[in-house]
């Protein structure tokens, strides 16, 4: 079933994020891009149909997420990277995981850390104002500038 374009009725970038990221199986996809899948098999490992991977690897490099590479001719067979717009979805994956690790259950088969000292990464908001670290009830949600003047 087809949806509306959320971002046609929504002014919100959360809305037009999820135009492109926010179908069944494509964060999958970015995450097992991020954790170095790169060809059409390797993407199928999550269990996805050909189809349906087939489509959301077209969708996301319409998009500008990931980049299309031949690397064979006979027959022409691609694979896909990670483009820097795609890459800037680490946060977003690793939000999703974090908030998953702590109300879901369930087993975990992968984990991010950090490169420099190897201890497991979280997501958290940071105020680049005030540097400090935002948590729970320090952050609220306000209306755009253009609702605020009315």
């Amino acid at each position: 079933m087809q949806h509306a374009n959320l971002s046609a009725q929504i002014p919100c970038p959360i809305a037009r994020s999820l135009e492109i990221v926010g179908e069944w199986w494509t964060l999958l996809i970015v995450r097992d891009a991020l954790l170095g899948a790169r060809r059409f098999d390797e993407f199928k490992a999550t269990g996805i149909a050909d189809n349906i991977l087939a489509a959301r690897l077209k969708k996301l490099v319409a998009e500008g997420v990931l980049k299309k590479r031949a690397y064979q001719q006979h027959p022409v067979r691609y694979d896909y990277a990670l483009t820097m717009k795609g890459r800037a979805l680490a946060p977003v994956v690793i939000a999703l995981r974090t908030w998953g690790k702590r109300f879901t259950k369930g087993p975990d088969s992968s984990g991010v850390t950090h490169s420099a000292c190897g201890h497991e990464l979280t997501a958290a908001l940071y105020c680049a104002e005030c540097s400090r670290v935002a948590l729970g009830d320090d952050v609220r949600a306000v209306p755009a500038r253009s609702e605020r003047a009315s």
